[in-house]
């Protein structure tokens, strides 16, 4: 149900109190402040905020609101919270993200281990979102056609590493890619990726692990929409491949997709862990929550997949190499 509009980019910085206005204001003096809004009607689409430039000639701006209570991982009943829910289906609480977000970020945790503890220590949050909306007509396009996911997010990123230095912050929260980490971890990840000039698709998108019953595992990532692009997925038997190989795997192909876009077709191949060609399939919905677009590998190996993974044969076609 969400999907970017209203907003473009949505995150969260964890909290153990609230904040105010004049802590944000103190800890933004890198950023331009156009506007400060102090009253709010209902918490769910906003609370007290400050709004900062970000491509003002075409309206960007970037909002930072401050919500005094507990992320709504439910994200709302129809019928008994019926502000909430249309709150998260209008992308207030990010364009992808989905009901028990943070539940899952917190089981995936692998990175960050700690964080399995002090993320549901918070008590409160801060919202920052992108928008091209805030004051426009309602004539004005949602967003502009030279719209760059990757330039949002870097700059959204840099806000955030200014508001974790407030003592009361806990952690960086991305729902609609499912991840959870602390600002030292971020600022080697940011480090590393601004070396290379690529999106830091470790605080973008989660990488996960799921066994299956029939012995097979699969991995995936969650949140390679905000860059507008599918998801990755890996099914593959353990007893063939080791674990962290396949992670760099799906590292390497989210890399490879972010600079060359969706080039991957169905049948293709590429190169894969061991030397091993791994053939994609697209699928409208993933294996897993939440409902996204995913591109689905599997491994040329001899080994035939569980009927329930939804691969066929088909003929080789091009392959691709990006490492």
């Amino acid at each position: 149900m969400p999907n970017k509009g209203f907003f473009t980019q949505g995150v969260a910085v964890l909290l153990k109190e609230s904040v105010t206005l004049a802590d944000l204001e103190r800890l933004l003096t890198g950023f331009k402040i156009s506007k400060r809004k102090e009253e709010f009607e209902n918490w769910e689409l906003g609370g007290p905020a400050l709004v900062l430039d970000y491509r003002p000639e075409v309206n960007g701006h970037v909002s930072v609101d401050i919500v005094d209570r507990p992320w709504p991982d439910n994200m709302g009943d129809p019928k008994s919270e019926p502000t909430l829910f249309a709150a998260w289906s209008m992308g207030h609480f990010g364009p992808f993200a989905w009901p028990e977000s943070q539940k899952r970020a917190i089981q995936h945790c692998y990175c960050w281990e700690e964080g399995r503890q002090i993320a549901p220590q918070h008590r409160a949050f801060l919202r920052i979102r992108t928008s091209y909306v805030f004051g426009a007509p309602e004539s004005a396009p949602v967003f502009p056609e030279d719209c760059k996911p990757a330039d949002e997010l870097s700059f959204i990123l840099r806000v955030v590493m200014a508001l974790l230095r407030h003592p009361a912050a806990l952690c960086y929260f991305n729902p609609n890619g499912e991840v959870l980490a602390e600002r030292k971890s971020m600022e080697r990840v940011l480090a590393h990726y601004g070396k290379a000039k690529l999106p830091p698709v470790d605080l973008l998108a989660n990488r996960r692990i799921f066994k299956f019953e029939n012995g097979w595992t699969m991995t995936d990532t969650v949140g390679m929409q905000q860059l507008d692009l599918p998801d990755i997925e890996a099914c593959f038997h353990p007893d063939r491949f080791d674990l962290n190989d396949v992670g760099q795997f799906l590292a390497n192909a989210s890399l490879y997709l972010t600079e060359a876009g969706p080039v991957i077709k169905d049948g293709e191949t590429i190169d894969g862990p061991g030397e091993i060609r791994f053939r994609a399939k697209s699928f409208k919905e993933g294996l897993w929550t939440p409902p996204r677009p995913t591109l689905r590998f599997r491994p040329e190996d001899g080994t035939t997949p569980p009927m329930e993974f939804g691969f066929e044969n088909p003929a080789p076609k091009k392959k691709w190499r990006f490492w």
